[in-house]
């Protein structure tokens, strides 16, 4: 099948198509994700979180989303595969961004990047689109702004956030965004936001009226199990089966279940006894010196 392309996203949203949109870091999980038919891969820079360890998604650099965004490419034939532009990398002007924009589509080998902000980022937005690069749009809670927004909040509760997400949303449409992610906002506002713009929403916490929804893969698999976020739910537990399965393997080896004849190599009784002569004249030479 052909690879999904921003064009056929849009569509999605005019013909109240609802698509489904998932995180991957890897060759292995991006194969399963694309055989499933999910439309949009994001190599998020939540693998600063679930595959890298760290608090939150700021120490996650350029290089570390391109490395994880070629193994995503070569697993996944059919979704498009946007990269998440790290923090710092497009923020200082729109030609920092435009140059780290197109290492991830150079070199990443990504057919989209995401920009977190609305506003304040739309010039930049522009600049990439007007270059050939299509961008995913990002705004309520950003997590590249964790700091500045003390936590991981609800964004627009009060009448001026609100219309704040109204504004940024519109502008980032503007600019030429071909999504917009709205991540944990209310889902009255998110209804509102999506019924305004033309381009798909994907929300992620923004309840059930959006366009699209994205989550991350480590969340829904039960891979991640650091805390569970509110806006997920677990479809399967595997960080339990594989802690199990670890477990027995380890029983094995050590109770010599494991490895069996059948895990084994073989090589011919012949070399076997032309390496046994070997060792008797090895032997008897020893013994000689002696």
């Amino acid at each position: 099948m052909s690879r999904i392309t921003i064009d056929e996203i849009r569509r999605m949203k005019e013909h109240g198509e609802k698509f489904a949109a998932l995180t991957a870091y890897d060759y292995v999980t991006a194969k399963l994700v694309d055989r499933a038919g999910i439309p949009i891969i994001l190599v998020g820079d939540s693998l600063g979180m679930v595959v890298l360890g760290y608090e939150n998604t700021i120490p996650v650099r350029l290089d570390d989303i391109i490395h994880h965004t070629r193994a995503v490419v070569r697993g996944a034939s059919r979704a498009l595969i946007v990269a998440d532009m790290p923090f710092m990398t497009y923020q200082k002007s729109p030609e920092q961004a435009l140059e780290n924009a197109g290492r991830c589509i150079q070199d990443g080998g990504a057919h989209a990047v995401k920009l977190e902000g609305g506003v304040r980022i739309a010039p930049t937005i522009e600049k990439l689109v007007r270059s050939g690069i299509p961008v995913m749009a990002h705004i309520g809670l950003t997590p590249q702004s964790v700091h500045q927004l003390s936590g991981f909040k609800v964004q627009g509760k009060t009448v001026v956030d609100a219309k704040r997400l109204i504004e940024d949303a519109s502008a980032v449409e503007e600019a030429g965004a071909f999504s917009v992610v709205l991540e944990t906002v209310p889902a009255q506002l998110a209804r509102l936001i999506t019924e305004r713009l033309s381009i798909p929403t994907i929300g992620i916490g923004a309840g059930v009226d959006c366009d699209g929804e994205i989550q991350v893969v480590s969340d829904i698999l039960g891979w991640y199990t650091d805390f569970l976020p509110k806006h997920t739910r677990r479809y399967a537990n595997l960080a339990e089966a594989a802690a199990e399965a670890i477990g027995r393997y380890a029983d094995d080896v050590a109770k010599r279940r494991f490895p069996t004849e059948e895990n084994s190599y073989r090589i011919e009784e012949s070399v076997l006894r032309e390496l046994a002569t070997d060792r008797m004249r090895e032997d008897e030479g020893c013994r000689d010196d002696r």
